[in-house]
């Protein structure tokens, strides 16, 4: 089981390191919010026409914890993606992929504090490891920006959406008995009425830009791999080894949107980003190795 799940999750991260890479490339060929509403619309399409028998078995179930599973897409799905494409118009993908890299650490650090579960000595230093990465990468390799607290805009923006998948993800331990395709379902269907009104709000500032050519490949990208795939996959992989475990593996987003965004985008490779991979990747082996053995 341990080995599926392992791939479920690499999957996973590899899909979102191009999610990244996506939102990247969408900055003039589609605003954020028509990227965040119309990736819904397409991977609520893609469910309509695959999953319908199956979510109407599961309708008692959906309507008994409607208010639990919309919240799970309005969160894990849509806040998280509106502040990463709001970002990336501020910071490079390289910079995103790698910051993301914190998000095992705010599992870890969640489930202490919310149910004290213990993290091992080399655990914590794991942890520490690969926070001095993730700060390094914030502040641009620039160590004096370190010590005056000065972060990029939408660094702080992408550490903030860190934060809040952290959350959804400690959140899956409460997910109701569904099938996958019900659970993936009502909350991709949160996400979209949660996408409309930031639809809106872009839409009042005179941001929006409606998708090109490159565009809508862009949308239907993020619709079916990231939105519906991943979602699929890294719910299945919780389920399958727990929330800390699984969530090591969002640290491969480094290594597959840093090759991605150098491919694709275009960018630079700087060797602040290449130490920020070390002590990324670094820190989580530790963790990974030296954690409590249940």
């Amino acid at each position: 089981m341990n080995t599926r799940a392992y791939f479920y999750l690499t999957v996973t991260s590899l899909f979102w390191g191009g999610n990244s890479v996506a939102g990247k490339l969408a900055v003039g060929h589609v605003s954020p919010m028509v990227l965040t509403t119309f990736r819904w619309i397409v991977a609520l399409s893609v469910i309509l026409a695959l999953m319908m028998p199956q979510v109407k078995r599961d309708w008692p179930v959906i309507r008994k914890h409607w208010l639990q599973l919309l919240l799970y897409g309005v969160f894990g799905f849509t806040a998280f993606n509106a502040l990463l494409y709001t970002a990336l118009g501020y910071t490079s993908a390289i910079n995103a992929v790698i910051e993301q890299a914190s998000i095992p650490m705010l599992i870890f650090a969640f489930n202490f504090i919310l149910f004290r579960i213990q993290a091992s000595a080399a655990q914590i230093v794991g942890f520490a490891v690969t926070l001095i990465g993730v700060l390094i990468t914030a502040a641009h390799g620039e160590f004096s920006a370190l010590a005056e607290l000065e972060f990029n805009f939408g660094d702080l923006l992408i550490l903030l959406a860190c934060i809040v998948y952290a959350g959804y993800t400690i959140a899956l331990r409460w997910k109701p008995a569904l099938s996958w395709q019900s659970f993936i379902a009502a909350p991709a269907f949160g996400a979209l009425l949660s996408a409309i009104p930031l639809f809106f709000w872009e839409l009042s500032r005179g941001g929006t830009i409606m998708p090109d050519a490159t565009g809508w490949a862009i949308v239907l990208y993020a619709g079916i791999f990231p939105s519906l795939l991943s979602q699929v996959l890294y719910v299945r992989g919780v389920e399958m080894i727990g929330a800390n475990r699984a969530g090591l593996f969002i640290n491969a987003i480094p290594v597959f949107g840093t090759l991605l965004s150098v491919l694709l985008v275009g960018e630079t490779m700087h060797p602040f980003h290449g130490v920020a991979l070390l002590l990324v990747l670094g820190g989580i082996a530790i963790a990974e190795w030296g954690r409590p053995k249940t």
